[in-house]
């Protein structure tokens, strides 16, 4: 029987998610979305480009939460986007509501799904899901580090004129503007970023890349970002069906990693068919660890919100 994945959210960010999932072929697909008509309509649009493809899976679309019963994974992007002048915090009190309701409708139906979570304040949200769903903390990942790590390396690759595939990044800490990439570990086949570009230029990619999101978001002017974000929702979804132990940057639940305690944070995790199977902690220098705290610092103010 084949896996099952349910999107909780069918704007944008979650359609597009189904998109890359229906194209991969990896799993039977449900949208929901409490908009009347529109995740059925998605849905049934992307089931008659299947045969186009030559891929068979089930894509249904779906006001009602019954429909995600016995999801293996439920990918949540529910929520209101940003807009221009906004920042990912700005969305904490209305997205918090619509985040925890939904959890706890798709819950119901299946108790043992892994969530993804990509609605913002993206941490923070990840959080909230986790001590909702009251399931263990490696069963809920949220999806930021890939998509800023892949923004970081379009930008380097752009800059040097080098393949995409042969650059990669590693962007740590919350998604949001004081997010942490690690310029040293960080490289161009194999040769550190900080040894191959100059300070400025540099400094010039990290900032794009922490205003990454924001840059879409003032040149799109009604929403957010949503090709680069499915697309690595996706990587997530397979690593985890296929049982795939990749390492990737990912917002985990940390007890004790990087000095941080019962916070979701922008980390390396290994994913495999359990969720996170594990942490893995890089030597930080002094500078990184103390924006890593920085970092930190305001995610966990914000999660102190929505436990009041």
């Amino acid at each position: 029987m084949r896996k099952k994945i349910s999107i909780i959210g069918a704007g944008m960010t979650g359609s597009t998610t189904a998109h890359w999932l229906a194209e991969r072929e990896l799993a039977d697909i449900v949208l929901v979305d409490i908009i009347e008509g529109m995740p059925q309509g998605k849905a049934l649009d992307l089931l008659e480009a299947m045969p186009v493809i030559g891929k068979d899976v089930s894509i249904v679309g779906s006001n009602d939460f019954e429909a995600t019963a016995n999801s293996d994974i439920v990918v949540m992007t529910a929520g209101l986007p940003r807009k221009p002048g906004m920042s990912r915090d700005d969305l904490l009190a209305a997205n918090a509501e619509i985040v925890r309701s939904a959890t706890q409708a798709v819950m119901k139906g299946s108790p043992n799904a892994i969530f993804i979570v990509l609605s913002n304040p993206l941490d923070v949200m990840a959080y909230l899901v986790m001590k909702t769903a009251g399931i263990p903390a490696k069963r809920v990942i949220g999806q930021a580090g890939i998509l800023d790590s892949a923004r970081m390396r379009a930008f380097v690759a752009m800059e040097l004129g080098v393949s995409v595939e042969n650059i990669q990044c590693y962007v740590l800490g919350g998604h949001g503007d004081e997010m942490v990439p690690l310029v040293h570990y960080s490289n161009v086949a194999g040769i550190p970023l900080d040894e191959i570009l100059s300070k400025d230029r540099l400094e010039a990619i990290v900032q794009r890349t922490r205003q990454g999101g924001g840059e879409i978001v003032s040149l799109l002017k009604t929403g957010s970002a949503y090709y680069a974000p499915a697309i690595a929702v996706t990587q997530m979804v397979e690593a985890i069906l296929k049982d795939k132990h990749l390492i990737v940057p990912a917002s985990a639940y940390l007890s004790g990693e990087y000095g941080l305690k019962d916070i979701y944070f922008g980390v390396p995790v290994q994913l495999a068919a359990s969720g996170v199977e594990k942490i893995i902690e890089y030597k930080l220098s002094p500078e990184e660890m103390a924006a890593l705290n920085k970092s930190a610092s305001g995610v966990a103010e914000n999660i102190a919100k929505i436990k009041n």
